[in-house]
């Protein structure tokens, strides 16, 4: 654990003791916690000098985590001798409830569906000696409303079309009216 919190030096220039301080008890904490990460499990994971409110203070703290990420790689991943490619992806995070910011509705290509959750956009290096992924940018998309009006309407029209359709092909339900029992062969 010591040689984790070791590989943090390289970000000293670029963030200030309390921040620095304040990530390395809540990297300790992520490694050592079990189940669900929530804000509370982190506080009491992170021990002496982690508290609810310490956790609280760095998650509103404004980082550059671009700057930070750049860095990190430069100093502890960068191969001079590698290729490395530029690639994006946008990926879905399945989330619940009603209060996260930039909750919404997203087509997750896993599920084959259009799921709740939260989705990201990542921009990173990729290591082709390696094969690794490297992200270097991380950003929360966000649908305007706009895109959510939108949406709501193509959604509306197809779903009325399909009832349309549905309705169309399909008769009454049950038997028709007039039809007469008819005797089965039998099985010899």
């Amino acid at each position: 654990m010591l040689d984790i919190l070791a590989l943090l030096r390289c970000l000293c220039p670029y963030l200030n003791a309390t921040t620095v301080r304040q990530l390395r008890r809540i990297i300790g904490a992520l490694l050592a916690m079990t189940g669900r990460v929530t804000m509370v499990g982190m506080a009491r994971w992170a021990g002496k000098g982690g508290s609810y409110r310490t956790v609280q203070r760095f998650f509103y703290t404004v980082i550059p985590w671009p700057v930070l990420l750049w860095v990190f790689f430069r100093h502890h991943c960068l191969d001079p001798t590698d290729t490395y490619l530029l690639a994006g992806d946008e990926c879905i995070v399945t989330k619940a409830g009603k209060q996260t910011y930039g909750l919404d509705r997203f087509f997750s290509s896993l599920y084959g569906k259009v799921v709740p959750g939260l989705s990201f956009f990542a921009l990173s290096l990729l290591s082709v000696k390696e094969r690794r992924s490297y992200p270097i940018r991380v950003e929360q998309m966000r649908r305007t409303e706009a895109e959510k009006a939108t949406a709501k309407t193509t959604a509306r029209e197809k779903n009325a079309r399909h009832q349309d359709k549905k309705h169309a092909t399909r008769g009454k339900p049950g038997r028709p009216k007039g039809s007469k029992n008819r005797e089965r062969p039998t099985s010899s």
